[in-house]
């Protein structure tokens, strides 16, 4: 009797060895052309790529309750969802007992807003609301007002108003079925502006502009291209982040005026190379404009595979007379003197062959243990002088590698100098 149990797999190891090779004559043409076809410069707008500094949404967040729900709100083990329906009903006028109220149609949430610039009082925005308890669903349910407060603890927004809700939930126990999430739901322009939070751009005696990616070279086209349209330097550059317009040497009649001109304007942007590999996912991004040296890639790999079994053995020299103190034939109704192999059935010439196990002999597991190993023969690319991106994970593809295969062969060919990027492992 075998009894198979799971196989213990270790982790297919990746043999990634990269080779620097010397240039091949003719690689400064193919480099030219690659670099004329492949031209990673982009044409884009200032406004695309820069914000004006002071000129932000504010995060604002309040705490109140969502009632009207089909019974699937908090339970009553949630008693700060019990204690805030008091607290509300007295503000109301109705002094109630937390002890005796039922809240299988109210739920206790966090509401969550963006303040946009420039917001006026009056103006209208979206709010998120969050369940905080232990409810099921919020479809259906309507927001109580609630005040949203900013980072200064200040009352900045109210938000009430009937939830729009992207998922659902029906059943109960064992038998149900959710769809996204129906904890969460939207209130669409359900938030209101009471304090006026706008920033005064007539004060401004110099626009800064923020870059989203920090670049030095970025920076200083930016400043090129506004002093260039100015014709005469209003703009520079402090840093790989920060462009600095002057306000009065530009001249314009306004600021506004002033960020609208400068925004507009286009210049070409030179994408930095870069990789970014995630080891956890296995997710790789790789800018068009990595360029790689010429590197050659042996891939193989090695798995190796354990299995062990269990097989019940009788122990040697322990008859079965020894073992329960009666004759061996007799157990089983059995004649005398013939023996019994391991399904029951008379081994001819009344001997049990060697090993095999006689009815009511002294038996033990025993653990069986397989060892299999593969290797795959190695795979074998070659990357020329100037080859891109394209190329890479077209040759990465032929030779049958993995995301993950992938990730531990880019470290190598970054560590063998070959990749002209940056390459970032998150």
């Amino acid at each position: 009797m075998k009894t198979a149990f799971p196989a213990w797999h270790l982790r297919p190891r990746t043999i990634a060895l990269v080779l620097a090779l010397s240039a091949l004559g003719g690689s400064a043409s193919l480099l030219s052309a690659t670099a004329t076809a492949d031209n990673p410069n982009r044409r884009v707008l200032v406004r695309d790529i820069t914000s004006v500094q002071g000129v932000r949404d504010n995060m604002l967040v309040g705490y109140g309750l969502v009632v009207g729900l089909a019974r699937t709100g908090d339970s009553q083990q949630t008693y700060f969802t019990v204690q805030t329906l008091a607290n509300a009903m007295q503000r109301m006028g109705v002094l109630i007992s937390p002890g005796i109220v039922e809240v299988k149609n109210v739920a206790a949430v966090f509401i969550t807003a963006s303040l946009p610039p420039f917001s006026r009082p009056g103006s209208k925005l979206d709010v998120t609301v969050s369940s905080v308890g232990d409810a099921k669903s919020l479809e259906g349910g309507v927001l109580l007002m609630t005040a949203l407060h900013g980072p200064d603890g200040q009352v900045y927004a109210e938000a009430q108003g009937a939830l729009v809700v992207g998922g659902y939930s029906v059943g109960s126990s064992a038998n149900s079925k959710t769809v996204n999430t129906p904890t969460v739901g939207i209130v669409p322009n359900g938030g209101i502006v009471e304090r006026d939070t706008s920033v005064d751009l007539h004060d401004f005696k110099v626009v800064s502009l923020l870059l989203r990616n920090p670049d030095f070279t970025t920076a200083r086209q930016i400043a090129d291209a506004v002093n260039q349209d100015f014709h005469k330097p209003v703009a520079s550059a402090l840093d790989s982040t920060r462009v600095d317009i002057s306000v009065p040497e530009a001249g314009e009649s306004s600021v506004p005026v002033l960020i609208s001109r400068v925004q507009n304007l286009a210049l070409t942007v030179h994408t930095p190379a870069k990789v970014i590999v995630n080891e956890r996912t296995g997710t790789i991004v790789l800018g068009g404009d990595v360029k790689l040296t010429p590197v050659s890639v042996i891939h193989g790999n090695l798995s190796i595979e354990v299995s062990t079994t269990y097989a019940v053995a009788p122990l040697p020299g322990v008859t079965g007379m020894e073992s329960s103190g009666s004759p061996e034939g007799e157990r089983g109704g059995g004649e005398p003197g013939r023996g019994f192999g391991g399904q029951g059935r008379p081994n001819a010439g009344g001997a049990a062959p060697p090993g095999t196990l006689v009815e009511g002999q002294a038996a033990a597991i025993v653990p069986e243990t397989t060892v299999t190993a593969g290797d795959s023969a190695a795979q074998t690319m070659r990357l020329d002088e100037g080859a891109n991106v394209e190329e890479l994970v077209n040759g990465l593809h032929a030779i049958g590698t993995t995301a993950r295969d992938v990730v531990a062969i880019l470290q190598a060919i970054k560590d063998e100098g070959g990749l002209q990027a940056e390459l970032e492992v998150q």
